[in-house]
């Protein structure tokens, strides 16, 4: 990859993008001597004093090799975990986006009055890096978070990354920070792109300066018990998106309005939350951060696209692989009692992978599926999939990117 990034410019102009304060790490050391000899730069700009946290987590990955840091990965659920290196670009109000950089990971500061901060205008993305057996890494179909990126920008008014900028600081970062990419079967490195209103805005309109903001974090289960089968609590009062908002693409804001629910859901003992229309109230949605899936006869059933659920990479690659393997599979509206009928039901997203669903409450009714156990049709999809993901079977699709 034959980038050479600099540092942009200082600004001194008021309301602009501050530039990023950030805590240096001296776990970051052996990585920029690993980098040394590449054609990917890293700023030493920015520099700040380092806080007790950063410190300790300093002091406590400095170790290992420069292949992989010395880390428990048999602890690692789905939570922060401060690595070396963070990618940031920025445009100003003529939309283009230039002088990207790889900078030490830590805090961005941005002015009170962002667009991001005020106004919610923002967006993200998620996907994974799995470290195969011979070392490398690879990459699941980056370019379609890059595309569905942009088509969140069209629609939060936001200049967006081209496509081949936005690969380039997803590899770029993941490279600067290969050696927190756990080993085979020990988890992934979660890659999580951001698109934010950074420029100081007080009306309501777009923000006059945006920022592009990769970084990545070591990552096992999203759901605590793996591969077994969660629960879903219905959500009655509330409602993820309506008709004409922005549920079919991922703003930041989508997630913060499902917080509530989904504690509620899981002070009473579920993994997460079940979302119906906001019109008629009995068709099948998505779940708090992943679309859902049903089988009845051997067919594969998923909630059709109609403006209020994510068009998953995942729910998309599901729907492929399934037919790949020559299962029938339907994009329909399906009401709550049919979902309760079902003979399995599961879950997909870049977080969650797939995951089984083994019960589901609806007005107060339980619903088992399973009897505790993962499907046979949920096993044998998740085992196609994650296979493709880790480089453990032949990805006649072309999905994978791999990095060296």
């Amino acid at each position: 990859m034959e980038l050479r990034l600099r540092a942009p410019a200082p600004s001194s102009t008021r309301g602009t993008v501050v530039s990023p304060t950030l805590h240096r790490r001296s776990s970051a050391l052996p990585i920029q001597k690993r980098l040394a000899g590449s054609s990917i730069s890293v700023s030493r700009r920015g520099a700040a004093a380092r806080s007790p946290c950063s410190t300790l987590m300093a002091a406590a990955y400095n170790t290992g090799t420069a292949d992989l840091v010395d880390f428990n990965w048999d602890t690692l659920g789905f939570q922060p975990v401060p690595t070396d290196f963070m990618y940031i670009m920025s445009c100003s109000s003529d939309g283009v986006f230039t002088n990207g950089e790889l900078v030490p990971y830590g805090p961005i500061q941005l002015s009170p009055a962002a667009g991001v901060l005020n106004y919610g205008q923002g967006l993200l993305e998620g996907l994974r890096a799995h470290r195969k057996e011979d070392g490398s890494v690879l990459l699941f179909r980056p370019e379609e978070n890059a595309l569905r990126m942009r088509i969140g920008a069209d629609r939060l008014c936001m200049p967006a990354p081209s496509v081949e900028q936005f690969l380039s600081g997803v590899k770029q970062t993941v490279l600067a920070n290969k050696r927190w990419v756990p080993p085979t079967g020990k988890g992934s490195l979660y890659i999580r792109p951001l698109l934010i209103g950074s420029g100081a805005i007080l009306g309501v309109a777009p923000a006059p300066q945006y920022t592009f903001v990769v970084y990545v974090c070591p990552v096992g289960h999203y759901f605590k018990d793996g591969l077994s089968p969660i629960s879903l609590l219905t959500e009655e009062q509330y409602h993820r998106a309506a008709p004409g908002g922005t549920g079919d693409i991922k703003t930041i804001g989508n997630y913060a309005t499902v917080v509530s629910a989904q504690k509620r859901a899981k002070d009473k003992g579920h993994s997460d939350v079940l979302y119906l229309d906001p019109v008629h109230k009995k068709f099948v949605e998505e779940v708090s951060s992943c679309n859902i899936f049903m089988v009845k006869d051997n067919v594969i059933i998923t909630p059709l696209l109609t403006g209020t659920i994510l068009p998953g990479i995942t729910r998309r690659s599901i729907i492929e692989i399934a037919g790949n393997l020559g299962f029938q599979v339907e994009e329909r509206l399906i009401e709550i009692d049919e979902l309760l009928d079902a003979d399995e039901v599961f879950c997909t997203g870049t977080a969650v992978v797939l995951s089984p669903v083994g019960c589901i409450v609806y007005h107060g009714r339980r619903v088992e599926y399973g009897n505790g156990k993962v499907g046979a049709m949920s096993q044998q999809l998740y085992s196609a999939l994650t296979a493709i993901q880790k480089g453990l079977a032949e990805d006649s699709m072309g999905w994978s990117v791999q990095l060296s």
